[in-house]
C-alpha cells in the first residue's frame, strides 16, 4: 500500500493555473496592510533578481513581505462536537439525495451506526483570520486557488485540535503570485497528530517580482472513461448551509458583494465542492471506511454557483487515484490525487 505522510504532503506544490479560482478571504476593499507598508528597499535587498528591480522601475512594485517566507504561527484550537461535524456533513451534501445512506455522518443514534467524521472535516480546522497579511495588495485579487489534506487517522467526533501554520513560500507566477501555507493539526489533548494542510493563495497582479515559481508535480488527464462518476446535486441554499461551519465570507451569501465582484449571485464555497469529492472518494475508492481515507489535493479552477451539479469523475491508480470535478460541463476541480492511508485496514 503507497504510503501517505506529511512529507508526501510537503513536496506537493499547488498548480500554476489561477483562472476563475475561487476568492475566499473576508473582502475589505482597498487596500489591506494600511500603516504597515515596507518600503522597495526593505525587500529589495533579498535574493530577487534583477528582474524585480525592472519590473519596480515600471511601476510594478512588489509589495509582498518576503521575509515573512518561514514565518510559523498559532492558528488557534478548534473545538467541536458531534453537531458540528454532522452539520459539516450536511453541508457537503450528505443525506440529501438519500437520507438514509449516510446516517454515521449525520446522526449519533439513527439506524444503529457507530458516528463517524467526514474526512475533509480537518479542512475547517484551520482558520484563515489567523494569518498574517502577506504584503499590501488588494484583498479582492486573493484567490484559493489548491488544498491538499493529510489525514493521520480517522477524526474524533468531539475534540479539539491545535493548530499550527508556516509560511512555507512567495512563488513567482508571472501574472500572480503564489502563498504557499503548510499547517499541522493535532489533538489538543493528547498531542497525536490529527492532519497536515497545505492550502495555495494566488495573490493576482502580484507576479513578476523575479522569485522562484516552484515545480508543480506532474498531472495527466487519463485517457478514457473513468472508473467511477459520482454525480451530486447541489442545493440552492448549499452556500448557506455551508456557511454554518463558520466560513461567514459574506461572497457566499450577500448579492452585493458578489456583484460587486463581478458575479451574477453568490458562489458556492470553493471547500465546499472540495468536501462533495472528499465524499465521493470516500465512498467510490474507500467503501466508507474513514480509517482508509489518506491525502486528498485538487486545485480550484472555476467558481460554482449553488444549485448546480457536481460530476466527480475518478481514474483507479492501484492504491492511489487521478479525479476532477466538473459543474455544467465545466471543470471546477483539476488535478486532483488521492492516496490511501499507509497501514489501514481495508
Amino acid at each position: 500500500m503507497k504510503e501517505v505522510s506529511s512529507a508526501t504532503l510537503l513536496n506537493r506544490t499547488p498548480p500554476a493555473s489561477t483562472s476563475n479560482a475561487l476568492i475566499i478571504t473576508q473582502p475589505r476593499f482597498g487596500r489591506i496592510g494600511h500603516g504597515r507598508s515596507r518600503s522597495w528597499e526593505k525587500w529589495s535587498g533579498s535574493d530577487c533578481s534583477a528582474r524585480a528591480v525592472e519590473a519596480a522601475e515600471r511601476g510594478n512594485v512588489m509589495t509582498l513581505y518576503h521575509d515573512l517566507v518561514g514565518h510559523t504561527w498559532d492558528s488557534g484550537t478548534r473545538h467541536w462536537t458531534f453537531f458540528d461535524t454532522a452539520l459539516y456533513a450536511i453541508g457537503v451534501g450528505a443525506g440529501a439525495e438519500d437520507p438514509t445512506r449516510e446516517l454515521r455522518f449525520t446522526t449519533q443514534d439513527s439506524g444503529g451506526a457507530t458516528p463517524a467524521v467526514l474526512p475533509t472535516f480537518a479542512a475547517t480546522l484551520v482558520s484563515r483570520r489567523a494569518e498574517p497579511v502577506f504584503g499590501d495588495y488588494d484583498v479582492s485579487q486573493l484567490l484559493h486557488t489548491y488544498q491538499s489534506v493529510t489525514l493521520h487517522g480517522p477524526l474524533p467526533v468531539a475534540g479539539a485540535a491545535v493548530t499550527n501554520s508556516r509560511l512555507t513560500a512567495l512563488r513567482d507566477r508571472g501574472r500572480g503570485a503564489l502563498a504557499v501555507i503548510d499547517s499541522c493539526c493535532v489533538d489538543a489533548c493528547t498531542g497525536r497528530p490529527l492532519a497536515d494542510l497545505r492550502t495555495g493563495l494566488t495573490i493576482r497582479r502580484e507576479g513578476g517580482f523575479g522569485g522562484d515559481p516552484g515545480k508543480e508535480e506532474p498531472w495527466e488527464r487519463p485517457k478514457g472513461e473513468p472508473d467511477h462518476a459520482v454525480g451530486y446535486r447541489t442545493a440552492a441554499n448549499q452556500a448557506l448551509l455551508y456557511r454554518l461551519n463558520g466560513d461567514l465570507n459574506p461572497l457566499h451569501s450577500d448579492p452585493a458583494i458578489a456583484a460587486r465582484l463581478g458575479f451574477s449571485r453568490p458562489l458556492l464555497h470553493g471547500l465546499c465542492t472540495f468536501g462533495y469529492a472528499g465524499r465521493a472518494l470516500l465512498h467510490a475508492l474507500c467503501e466508507g471506511e474513514t480509517s482508509t481515507f489518506g491525502t486528498m489535493s485538487a486545485g480550484f479552477t472555476a467558481p460554482v454557483l449553488p444549485g448546480q451539479e457536481l460530476v466527480v469523475r475518478i481514474w483507479e491508480r492501484g492504491e492511489s487515484a487521478l479525479f476532477e470535478v466538473r459543474s455544467n460541463g465545466r471543470l471546477v476541480l483539476d488535478r486532483g490525487r488521492f492516496d490511501r492511508r499507509v497501514g489501514a485496514a481495508g
